[in-house]
Protein backbone atom coordinates (compact mmCIF):
# COMPACT_ATOMS: atom_id res chain seq x y z
CA UNK A 1 0.00 0.00 0.00
CA UNK A 2 1.21 3.21 -1.14
CA UNK A 3 1.76 5.95 1.79
CA UNK A 4 -0.13 9.05 2.16
CA UNK A 5 2.40 11.98 2.58
CA UNK A 6 -0.28 15.07 2.40
CA UNK A 7 -3.93 15.31 0.90
CA UNK A 8 -4.06 13.72 -2.14
CA UNK A 9 -0.13 12.70 -2.48
CA UNK A 10 1.29 9.47 -2.07
CA UNK A 11 4.60 8.07 -2.30
CA UNK A 12 5.04 4.16 -2.92
CA UNK A 13 6.90 1.42 -5.31
CA UNK A 14 6.90 -0.33 -8.30
CA UNK A 15 4.76 -2.90 -6.55
CA UNK A 16 1.76 -0.53 -5.68
CA UNK A 17 1.95 1.32 -8.85
CA UNK A 18 1.38 -1.74 -11.02
CA UNK A 19 -1.57 -2.71 -8.80
CA UNK A 20 -3.17 0.87 -9.79
CA UNK A 21 -2.30 0.00 -13.44
CA UNK A 22 -3.50 -3.42 -13.78
CA UNK A 23 -6.86 -2.55 -10.91
CA UNK A 24 -7.21 0.99 -11.27
CA UNK A 25 -7.68 3.06 -7.96
CA UNK A 26 -10.66 4.58 -6.73
CA UNK A 27 -8.42 7.76 -5.62
CA UNK A 28 -5.15 7.81 -7.46
CA UNK A 29 -5.51 9.74 -10.91
CA UNK A 30 -1.76 10.55 -11.65
CA UNK A 31 1.34 8.67 -11.72
CA UNK A 32 4.85 9.90 -11.73
CA UNK A 33 7.86 7.20 -12.54
CA UNK A 34 11.06 7.79 -11.37
CA UNK A 35 12.30 4.49 -13.26
CA UNK A 36 14.61 4.08 -16.44
CA UNK A 37 12.66 3.91 -19.41
CA UNK A 38 13.05 0.06 -19.83
CA UNK A 39 12.26 -1.20 -16.51
CA UNK A 40 9.02 1.38 -16.59
CA UNK A 41 8.18 -1.16 -19.84
CA UNK A 42 8.15 -4.10 -17.24
CA UNK A 43 6.57 -2.16 -14.48
CA UNK A 44 3.20 -1.30 -16.45
CA UNK A 45 3.09 -4.58 -18.48
CA UNK A 46 -0.03 -5.40 -17.41
CA UNK A 47 -2.05 -2.37 -18.18
CA UNK A 48 -3.66 -0.99 -21.27
CA UNK A 49 -1.59 1.72 -22.30
CA UNK A 50 -2.47 4.47 -24.79
CA UNK A 51 0.20 6.50 -27.14
CA UNK A 52 3.13 8.03 -25.34
CA UNK A 53 4.77 11.10 -26.60
CA UNK A 54 7.94 13.38 -25.75
CA UNK A 55 6.69 16.47 -23.82
CA UNK A 56 8.57 19.22 -21.98
CA UNK A 57 10.94 21.94 -23.37
CA UNK A 58 14.76 22.80 -22.96
CA UNK A 59 13.46 25.48 -20.12
CA UNK A 60 12.18 22.65 -18.10
CA UNK A 61 14.25 20.18 -18.40
CA UNK A 62 17.28 20.82 -20.12
CA UNK A 63 19.89 18.33 -20.74
CA UNK A 64 17.41 15.58 -20.52
CA UNK A 65 14.51 16.77 -22.16
CA UNK A 66 14.18 13.91 -24.83
CA UNK A 67 13.73 11.17 -22.09
CA UNK A 68 10.83 12.67 -20.32
CA UNK A 69 7.49 10.95 -21.50
CA UNK A 70 4.27 11.62 -20.74
CA UNK A 71 0.84 9.46 -21.30
CA UNK A 72 -3.35 8.88 -20.97
CA UNK A 73 -3.59 5.64 -20.34
CA UNK A 74 -6.74 3.29 -19.37
CA UNK A 75 -6.43 1.31 -15.73
CA UNK A 76 -8.96 -1.12 -14.03
CA UNK A 77 -12.22 -0.38 -15.24
CA UNK A 78 -12.25 2.64 -17.81
CA UNK A 79 -10.23 5.18 -15.35
CA UNK A 80 -8.42 7.83 -16.65
CA UNK A 81 -4.69 7.63 -15.87
CA UNK A 82 -2.20 10.30 -16.21
CA UNK A 83 1.29 9.19 -16.14
CA UNK A 84 4.59 10.98 -16.54
CA UNK A 85 7.75 9.11 -16.51
CA UNK A 86 11.24 10.07 -15.25
CA UNK A 87 14.60 7.75 -16.06
CA UNK A 88 16.08 8.21 -13.03
CA UNK A 89 18.43 5.85 -11.64
CA UNK A 90 19.48 5.45 -7.95
CA UNK A 91 22.91 6.78 -7.98
CA UNK A 92 24.76 9.27 -6.32
CA UNK A 93 26.01 10.95 -9.93
CA UNK A 94 22.65 10.76 -11.59
CA UNK A 95 20.83 14.07 -12.66
CA UNK A 96 17.78 14.68 -10.57
CA UNK A 97 18.14 18.40 -10.64
CA UNK A 98 17.28 19.39 -14.34
CA UNK A 99 14.24 17.29 -13.60
CA UNK A 100 13.21 18.90 -10.32
CA UNK A 101 10.77 21.56 -11.70
CA UNK A 102 8.76 19.77 -14.10
CA UNK A 103 8.30 17.24 -11.50
CA UNK A 104 6.98 19.53 -8.71
CA UNK A 105 4.71 21.09 -11.44
CA UNK A 106 3.54 17.62 -12.41
CA UNK A 107 2.32 17.27 -8.83
CA UNK A 108 1.20 20.00 -8.09
CA UNK A 109 -1.36 20.02 -11.22
CA UNK A 110 -2.19 16.32 -10.30
CA UNK A 111 -2.94 17.12 -6.89
CA UNK A 112 -5.68 20.02 -8.04
CA UNK A 113 -7.12 17.14 -10.11
CA UNK A 114 -7.20 14.21 -8.12
CA UNK A 115 -4.43 12.42 -5.91
CA UNK A 116 -0.80 11.55 -6.97
CA UNK A 117 1.21 8.31 -6.60
CA UNK A 118 5.33 8.84 -6.69
CA UNK A 119 7.08 6.23 -7.13
CA UNK A 120 10.71 4.25 -8.47
CA UNK A 121 11.28 0.63 -7.35
CA UNK A 122 11.67 0.65 -3.84
CA UNK A 123 10.24 4.06 -2.99
CA UNK A 124 13.11 4.93 -0.85
CA UNK A 125 15.29 6.95 -2.72
CA UNK A 126 14.11 8.64 -6.56
CA UNK A 127 10.75 8.96 -5.45
CA UNK A 128 11.37 10.39 -1.75
CA UNK A 129 13.79 13.20 -3.33
CA UNK A 130 11.38 14.30 -5.79
CA UNK A 131 8.29 14.46 -2.75
CA UNK A 132 10.99 16.28 -0.63
CA UNK A 133 11.82 18.50 -3.45
CA UNK A 134 7.99 19.50 -3.67
CA UNK A 135 7.28 20.01 0.32
CA UNK A 136 10.32 22.52 0.21
CA UNK A 137 9.00 24.38 -2.49
CA UNK A 138 4.98 24.24 -1.91
CA UNK A 139 5.56 24.60 1.94
CA UNK A 140 9.50 26.73 1.94
CA UNK A 141 11.05 24.22 3.99
CA UNK A 142 14.69 23.60 3.92
CA UNK A 143 16.00 20.22 2.89
CA UNK A 144 16.47 18.60 6.13
CA UNK A 145 13.36 20.42 7.32
CA UNK A 146 11.11 18.65 4.31
CA UNK A 147 13.08 15.41 4.37
CA UNK A 148 12.23 15.37 8.33
CA UNK A 149 8.51 15.74 7.91
CA UNK A 150 8.37 13.27 5.04
CA UNK A 151 9.78 10.63 7.50
CA UNK A 152 6.98 11.41 9.47
CA UNK A 153 5.10 9.78 7.20
CA UNK A 154 7.46 7.08 5.99
CA UNK A 155 10.14 6.84 8.23
CA UNK A 156 12.14 4.35 5.73
CA UNK A 157 13.40 7.03 3.03
CA UNK A 158 16.89 7.94 2.65
CA UNK A 159 17.82 9.67 -0.88
CA UNK A 160 21.21 8.93 -1.71
CA UNK A 161 23.91 11.30 -0.75
CA UNK A 162 24.20 12.60 -4.45
CA UNK A 163 20.75 13.63 -4.83
CA UNK A 164 20.62 15.07 -1.26
CA UNK A 165 23.38 17.48 -2.50
CA UNK A 166 21.31 18.19 -5.50
CA UNK A 167 17.89 19.10 -3.05
CA UNK A 168 20.51 21.42 -1.12
CA UNK A 169 21.76 23.56 -4.08
CA UNK A 170 17.52 23.44 -5.31
CA UNK A 171 17.08 25.37 -1.56
CA UNK A 172 20.29 27.47 -2.16
CA UNK A 173 19.07 28.75 -5.73
CA UNK A 174 15.34 29.35 -3.85
CA UNK A 175 13.24 26.29 -5.19
CA UNK A 176 13.30 26.74 -8.41
CA UNK A 177 16.43 25.65 -11.07
CA UNK A 178 17.84 28.73 -11.73
CA UNK A 179 20.06 28.23 -14.92
CA UNK A 180 22.03 31.30 -14.92
CA UNK A 181 23.08 30.27 -10.73
CA UNK A 182 27.08 29.74 -10.86
CA UNK A 183 25.73 26.97 -8.29
CA UNK A 184 24.03 25.38 -11.55
CA UNK A 185 26.59 26.13 -14.05
CA UNK A 186 29.04 24.20 -11.93
CA UNK A 187 26.91 21.22 -11.36
CA UNK A 188 25.87 21.15 -15.08
CA UNK A 189 29.92 21.38 -16.05
CA UNK A 190 30.31 18.56 -13.57
CA UNK A 191 27.51 16.42 -15.20
CA UNK A 192 28.87 16.90 -18.58
CA UNK A 193 32.15 15.46 -17.23
CA UNK A 194 30.92 12.60 -15.65
CA UNK A 195 29.23 11.87 -19.14
CA UNK A 196 32.46 12.28 -20.55
CA UNK A 197 34.36 9.60 -18.53
CA UNK A 198 31.42 7.46 -18.90
CA UNK A 199 32.12 7.09 -22.56
CA UNK A 200 29.14 8.89 -23.75
CA UNK A 201 28.93 10.79 -26.92
CA UNK A 202 29.29 15.03 -26.05
CA UNK A 203 27.57 16.73 -28.82
CA UNK A 204 27.49 20.45 -28.58
CA UNK A 205 23.08 20.51 -28.21
CA UNK A 206 24.99 20.03 -24.62
CA UNK A 207 26.91 23.19 -24.72
CA UNK A 208 25.92 26.63 -23.83
CA UNK A 209 25.03 29.21 -27.03
CA UNK A 210 27.84 30.75 -28.88
CA UNK A 211 27.52 34.30 -27.87
CA UNK A 212 29.50 35.00 -31.25
CA UNK A 213 26.63 34.01 -33.48
CA UNK A 214 23.32 36.52 -32.27
CA UNK A 215 20.51 33.96 -33.30
CA UNK A 216 22.10 31.39 -30.86
CA UNK A 217 22.17 33.79 -27.72
CA UNK A 218 18.68 34.74 -28.70
CA UNK A 219 17.60 31.44 -28.77
CA UNK A 220 19.75 30.27 -25.58
CA UNK A 221 17.53 33.23 -23.16
CA UNK A 222 14.30 30.92 -24.50
CA UNK A 223 16.07 27.81 -23.49
CA UNK A 224 17.22 29.12 -20.45
CA UNK A 225 21.15 29.02 -21.47
CA UNK A 226 22.73 31.83 -21.60
CA UNK A 227 20.70 35.22 -21.90
CA UNK A 228 23.01 37.43 -24.03
CA UNK A 229 21.62 40.73 -21.74
CA UNK A 230 22.48 43.97 -22.96
CA UNK A 231 25.55 45.35 -21.13
CA UNK A 232 27.30 42.18 -20.06
CA UNK A 233 30.66 41.83 -19.96
CA UNK A 234 32.11 39.96 -23.33
CA UNK A 235 35.40 38.47 -23.86
CA UNK A 236 36.86 39.08 -27.90
CA UNK A 237 39.44 37.39 -29.55
CA UNK A 238 42.00 40.11 -29.35
CA UNK A 239 43.29 39.20 -33.24
CA UNK A 240 39.66 39.44 -34.99
CA UNK A 241 37.29 41.02 -32.03
CA UNK A 242 35.07 37.96 -32.48
CA UNK A 243 32.74 37.68 -28.87
CA UNK A 244 33.60 33.94 -27.57
CA UNK A 245 32.42 33.86 -23.97
CA UNK A 246 30.15 36.31 -22.06
CA UNK A 247 30.36 37.02 -18.54
CA UNK A 248 27.20 34.70 -17.97
CA UNK A 249 29.46 31.25 -19.40
CA UNK A 250 32.34 31.57 -16.77
CA UNK A 251 32.49 29.78 -13.64
CA UNK A 252 33.76 31.09 -11.02
CA UNK A 253 36.26 29.47 -8.92
CA UNK A 254 37.87 30.40 -5.55
CA UNK A 255 41.73 31.36 -5.95
CA UNK A 256 44.72 28.87 -4.54
CA UNK A 257 41.81 26.43 -2.98
CA UNK A 258 42.70 23.32 -5.30
CA UNK A 259 40.58 20.75 -5.91
CA UNK A 260 37.94 21.76 -3.49
CA UNK A 261 37.74 25.27 -5.35
CA UNK A 262 34.94 23.87 -7.83
CA UNK A 263 32.38 22.74 -5.06
CA UNK A 264 28.80 23.91 -5.61
CA UNK A 265 29.05 25.41 -2.01
CA UNK A 266 32.58 27.56 -2.78
CA UNK A 267 30.89 29.67 -5.93
CA UNK A 268 30.73 33.00 -5.65
CA UNK A 269 29.18 35.71 -7.41
CA UNK A 270 30.60 36.85 -11.17
CA UNK A 271 33.33 39.72 -9.99
CA UNK A 272 36.22 40.55 -12.53
CA UNK A 273 38.42 42.75 -10.23
CA UNK A 274 38.26 39.43 -7.64
CA UNK A 275 39.96 37.03 -10.02
CA UNK A 276 42.45 39.19 -11.76
CA UNK A 277 45.55 37.70 -10.55
CA UNK A 278 43.92 34.37 -12.58
CA UNK A 279 45.78 33.97 -16.16
CA UNK A 280 42.56 32.47 -17.40
CA UNK A 281 38.93 32.56 -17.46
CA UNK A 282 37.33 29.49 -16.96
CA UNK A 283 33.92 29.18 -19.16
CA UNK A 284 31.83 26.51 -19.52
CA UNK A 285 31.94 24.21 -23.20
CA UNK A 286 30.44 26.71 -26.08
CA UNK A 287 29.40 25.86 -29.08
CA UNK A 288 31.96 27.59 -31.52
CA UNK A 289 34.41 25.18 -29.67
CA UNK A 290 34.22 22.10 -32.08
CA UNK A 291 37.90 20.64 -30.81
CA UNK A 292 35.74 19.83 -27.57
CA UNK A 293 32.92 18.11 -29.62
CA UNK A 294 35.48 15.65 -31.61
CA UNK A 295 35.99 13.29 -28.78
CA UNK A 296 39.53 14.05 -27.40
CA UNK A 297 40.83 14.35 -23.88
CA UNK A 298 42.31 17.24 -23.87
CA UNK A 299 43.45 20.14 -26.64
CA UNK A 300 43.79 24.12 -27.71
CA UNK A 301 40.90 26.07 -27.78
CA UNK A 302 41.12 28.53 -31.31
CA UNK A 303 39.20 31.34 -32.49
CA UNK A 304 35.98 30.47 -34.52
CA UNK A 305 36.87 33.00 -36.97
CA UNK A 306 40.40 33.83 -37.36
CA UNK A 307 41.71 30.38 -35.86
CA UNK A 308 43.59 31.88 -33.83
CA UNK A 309 44.67 30.02 -30.20
CA UNK A 310 42.71 31.49 -27.32
CA UNK A 311 43.36 29.13 -24.75
CA UNK A 312 43.09 25.22 -23.75
CA UNK A 313 40.54 22.11 -22.32
CA UNK A 314 41.38 19.62 -20.52
CA UNK A 315 38.31 17.28 -18.97
CA UNK A 316 40.37 15.89 -16.34
CA UNK A 317 40.88 19.47 -15.26
CA UNK A 318 43.82 22.02 -15.32
CA UNK A 319 45.24 24.17 -12.56
CA UNK A 320 44.82 27.79 -12.90
CA UNK A 321 47.74 30.34 -12.26
CA UNK A 322 45.84 31.02 -8.88
CA UNK A 323 46.58 27.56 -7.67
CA UNK A 324 43.37 26.29 -8.03
CA UNK A 325 42.35 23.00 -9.63
CA UNK A 326 38.83 22.77 -12.22
CA UNK A 327 37.47 19.86 -13.26
CA UNK A 328 36.43 19.76 -16.20
CA UNK A 329 38.51 22.69 -17.42
CA UNK A 330 37.78 25.08 -20.53
CA UNK A 331 40.00 28.14 -20.48
CA UNK A 332 40.38 31.36 -22.12
CA UNK A 333 44.12 32.81 -21.87
CA UNK A 334 43.29 36.78 -20.45
CA UNK A 335 46.51 37.57 -22.52
CA UNK A 336 44.42 36.54 -26.00
CA UNK A 337 41.23 38.14 -24.82
CA UNK A 338 39.70 41.66 -24.41
CA UNK A 339 37.14 42.22 -22.39
CA UNK A 340 34.24 45.23 -23.16
CA UNK A 341 30.18 45.29 -23.07
CA UNK A 342 28.35 42.99 -25.51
Amino acid sequence: MPYLVRENLFLGNIGDAAEVIRNGSKEITHILCAIPTKEIKKVYAGGSVGGSTSVGDGSKTCLLSNKLSYSLERAGKDLKLERMGVPLRDMDDENLLDYLDVCVDFIDKGRKKGSVLVHCFAGVSRSASIITAYLMRTEHLSQEDALGSLRQSCEFVCPNDGFLDQLKMYEEMGFKVDRASPIYKSFRLKVLGESYRRGDKIDNSKFGADPGLPSEVASGAKTGQNGGKTGTPAFRCKKCRRIVALQDNVVDHIPGEGGKSFEWRKQKSSNLSEDSECSSIFVEPLRWMTAVEEGALEGKLSCAHCKARLGYFNWSGSQCSCGSWITPAFQLHRSHVDVSTA
